[in-house]
């Protein structure tokens, strides 16, 4: 991800806002594997252990979670909580072939460089009949913006993006991706929208970011700034929708 001038607590905060986005849908899609326990789960990707703590402690699972970063895994260990974490990366994750009974990532692969070979690595270490799930990933090309101005920021942001390295329509490839694994029975779907008093703070993160990856064009900003205002008052005044479809999808391991 982009480097910003924000401490580890700062990304770790985000994290924690985009787990309580899903966990919902976690909970709902569990329920509905009806998998035995106690459950074996890796998380790839875990970053500061805000999945670990929002979504597979309340399952009772002994989880596990992986991230290139070593700063994210410090964080993650100083939080005290009950997961071995491992240090790799997730196109060959240093793992024992199936050693889990559900894989999951977050929010991880619009980011890698090859999310077909990760997903094949998580497939390859969930044992035959259990579930890999991408529990979210964005597709910022179906973005929609009201007013109709702001509609740029949408753009500004697939730009960013891409010059990133990340890929904005990851969302409506994920059932592809996952079919293309090997993986059987997959399903997907895309998580709805909600729009209510408040709802300006949630994405407060996203202002932000866009602000530091502008910071090196004035112009620009001057005119973020300006849309940031107007976003401002179009929430105040009960105006304003913005929806990023957040797809979801899994698919089990073939027994």
């Amino acid at each position: 991800m982009a480097c910003l001038p924000e401490t580890v607590l700062g990304w770790h905060q985000r994290y924690v806002q985009q787990a309580n986005w899903t966990r919902d849908l976690a909970r709902y899609l569990f329920q509905k594997l009806n998998l035995s326990s106690p459950l074996v789960i890796l998380e790839v990707g875990c970053g500061t252990g805000a999945v670990i703590q929002e979504i597979l402690k309340p399952l009772q699972a002994i989880s596990f979670g992986l991230d290139i970063n070593p700063e994210y895994l410090n964080f993650t260990f100083q939080q005290q909580l009950t997961a071995n974490l491992i240090q790799g990366d997730a196109h060959h994750l240093p793992l024992t072939g199936g050693a889990f009974d559900v894989c999951i990532c977050h929010f991880l692969l619009l980011w890698v460089t090859d999310p077909g070979e990760v997903v094949k690595e998580m497939h390859r270490v969930t044992r035959p009949g259990g579930v890999v799930i991408a529990l979210a990933e964005p597709d910022y090309g179906g973005r929609i913006d009201f007013p109709q101005e702001l509609s740029l920021v949408g753009d500004w942001q697939k730009e960013s993006l891409r010059q990133q390295g990340a890929d904005p329509l990851i969302g409506r490839k994920l059932r592809s991706i996952l079919s293309k694994s090997g993986l059987v029975n997959v399903e997907a779907g895309v998580l709805g929208g909600e729009w209510k008093s408040g709802s300006a703070d949630v994405h407060t993160g996203e202002w932000a970011i866009l602000r530091d990856d502008l910071s090196d064009n004035p112009q620009r900003l001057a005119q973020l700034e300006a849309l940031s205002d107007l976003d401002i008052q179009a929430w105040e005044h009960g105006d304003r929708v913005l929806y990023v479809p957040t797809f979801y999808a899994l698919g089990r391991v073939p027994e």
